[in-house]
Order: structure tokens, then C-alpha cells, then sequence
């Protein structure tokens, strides 16, 4: 069919061009008009202020959660009591962001009523299953999934027993306009929210369930693994308890629900925002459960010293807000950072289990 129409082009172009070269001598009474322009679609319209915001949000989450996945799959083991089955993605719909920026939602993240794959954890069964951002949840276990603004929290109520009695659960998603049923083999990992602080001071906080990560401490990371440094720390500080030991769980946790805001209100931020400073001889026993951590997520950790020396002296204990500001002991932690690493490539040597 093809060369049957190339066939009939060619003949006719070849008499446009003969056309071209003569001089017709149109009737006297026959009146050219001008032709019609072409009507131009009109063009998009620019992106606001909340749509430039959520694109930016939604980058630095996906940052996030790529490098939180093999360190939460692969310290199941040292997670112990925060450890648990897990469906390996993350949803949302428009209505999981605050009022000004739901139409930006839905015009940027492509988001509706519905909730929708935002991330999958790399190494997750969701992950094995086929999951895929982007896929708009419709069901679990036969059971329709809510949708409109309470979703999240309805959903969550749906999915808790489920993830607890089962080792693998039926979701069934839309996708590019068909329904797909999907078996979710669960992962069993540390089971830690990873959220990001709307905050430029580089700083980490964790509250014994959630670790939040700043946009500065992520801008200040030059790589991903030296990001996965500072997840791995406020991960070694929720095993360890020290959030409840510190008795600064409710604290911090307010401090976590405020950065997640779209706009925090900083103004409760001045100085440490009533956080304790941790004390040195915790700091470092948590700075040798994250190495170990680090080592068993297949991160390298030869850098991790020279990581923490820049952080303390780029942003010293006397700034505020900042992250020595909350672990002053930068001397104390880098030198058992060291006796771990020595321990660490003493085990590797001897191919012995990475167990602190």
C-alpha cells in the first residue's frame, strides 16, 4: 500500500513543478482569495510557582527513596523490632498535598482522585511484581480502594492487617487505560518513613518511626552515596532507641510534620527548636551500627569520615538549625568511625558476616 501511494505522489509533484515554470492566464472573471491562515493552537500556559515546587518535590523524593531502598531491604536483620512486611511503594493523590497546591498536582504529578504510584522500592516484591509509577490503584485483595481526600489514610487502614497476616497480596491497577491484577510478594525490611524536610538548612532529623532528610543536607551531599551517610545514621539512631532514650520523640516529631509542609512555618525553628544536643558516646555508637548498615546495603563507606569532618566544617555547632549544631562530638564520632572501619575490613578480610 505503501508504494502503491508513493506511486500516485510522485506524478502529481512532478506536475506542480511543470505548473511552477509556465505562466497561466487565469479567466478575467475569476477572483483569487487570499488564503485563510492557518488557526495555531494557543500555546501552554507557563508553569506557576506551585507547579515548579512539586516538579522540584517530586525529583528530590525519588533521590530519596532510591537510595533509602537497599539500606531498608538489607538491615532487616539489625532493624529487628522496626522491622517488618512492607508493599514496596509509595501513592498519593492529589489531595496528600495542601490546598494551594492541589490543582498543581494535578497538572504537573498528573495526579486525580485516585491514588497513584509515586515510587517503587528498588529490590521490593512490588518491584519484582511489575509495579510502575504511575499506576492508579483500584483494588487490594478484591477490596476497592478509596479515593478523594482522606484516601491515604482510609487506604492505610485497608492495607495494615493485610501486610500482617500474608506474604503476598493482590492489588489490581489501571494502567494506560487497562486493568492489570498483580501478585505483591511483601518485603520484609526496616520499616522507617523516609521523608523529605522543605527546609535549606542541612539537617536530619529521626523520631523513632521517621527519618527526614532536608533539601539542604540533599543539595549538600554531592553524591548519593554520601546521602545514603546521613539516612544511614538517623536509621542507626531509630534502632537504637535514641529518639525515646533522649525522650525527644514528640519533639522531634513535630519538627518532622512541620518540614514536610509544602511551607513550614520556620518561625518555630530558632535555635534548636528545642532538640537536645546527642550526646558523643551515642552519636558513635550509632555512627558503627550505620557503617555496618551501609556496608551490608553494598555502599561504599571509604569516604565517610571525610564526609562528616566537611559537614562540621561547613556548617559548625555554633549555626543553628544545622546538623553538628545537634552532634557536636564531630572528633569523638570520627574516631570511632575509624576503629569500625578497621573492624568492618578485618570481617570483609576474613569473609565473616557484616554483623556489628
Amino acid at each position: 500500500m505503501a508504494n502503491m501511494r508513493n506511486g500516485v505522489l510522485i506524478p502529481v509533484a512532478l506536475v506542480l513543478a511543470a505548473c511552477a515554470t509556465t505562466t497561466p492566464t487565469a479567466p478575467p472573471d475569476v477572483v483569487q482569495k487570499p488564503a485563510e491562515p492557518a488557526v495555531r493552537p494557543a500555546p501552554p500556559a507557563p508553569p506557576t510557582q506551585e507547579d515548579l515546587a512539586l516538579a522540584s518535590l517530586a525529583s528530590l523524593q525519588d533521590r530519596l527513596y532510591r537510595v533509602a531502598a537497599p539500606l531498608l531491604v538489607n538491615n532487616a536483620e539489625l532493624c529487628k523490632a522496626n522491622a517488618r512486611n512492607l508493599l514496596g511503594f509509595t501513592a498519593k493523590n492529589r489531595f496528600s498535598y495542601s490546598t494551594e497546591y492541589v490543582a498543581a498536582a494535578q497538572k504537573s504529578l498528573k495526579l486525580g482522585d485516585k491514588l497513584q504510584v509515586m515510587g517503587v522500592l528498588p529490590g521490593s516484591g512490588a518491584a519484582r511484581a511489575g509495579v510502575q509509577v504511575g499506576d492508579v490503584l483500584l483494588s487490594v485483595e478484591d477490596k476497592q480502594l478509596p479515593d478523594g481526600e482522606n484516601a491515604e489514610r482510609q487506604a492505610a487502614g485497608i492495607l495494615a492487617p493485610l501486610v500482617t497476616r500474608r506474604s503476598t497480596v493482590k492489588i489490581a491497577v489501571l494502567r494506560d487505560g487497562s486493568n492489570l491484577s498483580l501478585n505483591v510478594p511483601l518485603t520484609f525490611a526496616c520499616a522507617y518513613g523516609i521523608e523529605l524536610g522543605n527546609t535549606d538548612n542541612a539537617t536530619a532529623y529521626a523520631d523513632g518511626h521517621r527519618i527526614l532528610i532536608s533539601r539542604g543536607m540533599m543539595n549538600f551531599a554531592r553524591t548519593d552515596e554520601e546521602l545514603a551517610y546521613v539516612l544511614a545514621k538517623e536509621m542507626a539512631h531509630n534502632t537504637l532507641a535514641h529518639p525515646t532514650r533522649q525522650r525527644m520523640s514528640a519533639t522531634v516529631g513535630g519538627i518532622i510534620d512541620n518540614l514536610t509542609r509544602m511551607r513550614p512555618d520556620m518561625s518555630s525553628m530558632s535555635g534548636l527548636a528545642g532538640v537536645k544536643p546527642m550526646p558523643q558516646e551515642l552519636d558513635a555508637i550509632a555512627d558503627r551500627l550505620s557503617l555496618y548498615m551501609l556496608v551490608r546495603a553494598g555502599y561504599q563507606v571509604d569516604n565517610v569520615v571525610p564526609f562528616w569532618r566537611r559537614v562540621a566544617s561547613q556548617y559548625p555547632a555554633s549555626m543553628p538549625n544545622g546538623y553538628t549544631a545537634m552532634h557536636p562530638g564531630t572528633n569523638f564520632r570520627t574516631a570511632a568511625m575509624e576503629r569500625t572501619l578497621k573492624d568492618i575490613r578485618a570481617k570483609q578480610a576474613a569473609n565473616k558476616p557484616m554483623m556489628p
